[in-house]
């Protein structure tokens, strides 16, 4: 296999090789080494140059990376060079605003998201209060960088989204589905989620249609006595 590719492996079983995803085995070329995590940007830098094959690990039941192979010399280069621009103190007023710039578009984001959720609650004006507590505790809670959570896809359209987090929120803070004993079954824990997500549904029905709910209901328990809102 030309040393030209760029692929994802898996870590091999023997030393000095690794295993694609079609199973074959495959010699690490000479004079490659394995770039770990922890510095995004070097790693982005040896990425973009040329060859390299991402090692890969199925670790939680997901893939993550060990690091990436690549020329040893190219990553040698490529460190030596970041740290001589990492000396320079226009590097670190350039890491500032880019910060900056990033909090900025998180801050817009939450916004965009807590706004998505209130147009998915359409709670009845009576009820305009609980709405704006309730999408900013949702939008706190779904939007934080490295989450995980469907806020951060962007797979599918915010309201989508909006209205996916509002349903996984209410089904952790307002149903007892964390305390559940879920049988290992095929396709029963998706069905709980099914019923509890329709519970959760007649809910907002009521806060939509103005129907006094009273302060048993559990929505307004978990946005009322679930923590400072």
């Amino acid at each position: 296999m030309a040393t030209e590719e760029k692929m994802d492996v898996k870590r091999g079983t023997r030393e000095g090789y690794v295993v694609t995803f079609q199973g074959k085995e495959q010699k690490i070329p000479t004079g490659w080494e394995l770039l770990r995590p922890g510095d995004a940007g070097l790693t982005r830098r040896v990425k973009k140059d040329g060859a390299h094959w991402v090692v890969k690990d199925f670790y939680k039941k997901r893939w993550i990376s060990l690091g990436v192979l690549a020329p040893a010399d190219r990553i040698s280069f490529f460190r030596e060079e970041l740290d001589s621009e990492r000396e320079d103190p226009a590097y670190a007023k350039k890491l500032e605003a880019g910060r900056k710039r990033r909090v900025k578009q998180e801050e817009a984001y939450v916004e965009d998201f807590s706004g998505a959720v209130r147009d998915f609650l359409a709670f009845a004006p009576m009820y305009s209060e609980l709405a704006t507590k309730l999408a900013d505790r949702i939008a706190k809670h779904a939007t934080p960088v490295g989450s995980g959570t469907v806020a951060r896809t962007k797979l599918i359209p915010i309201e989508r989204r909006a209205e996916a987090a509002t349903i996984a929120w209410l089904r952790h803070q307002t149903t007892s589905y964390d305390h559940m004993d879920i049988g290992r079954v095929k396709g029963e824990r998706r069905e709980v989620r099914r019923m509890l997500a329709e519970e959760s549904r007649r809910r907002l029905a009521g806060y939509r249609k103005g129907v006094t709910m009273g302060a048993g209901c559990p929505v307004w328990r978990a946005v009322y006595h679930g923590g400072t809102p």
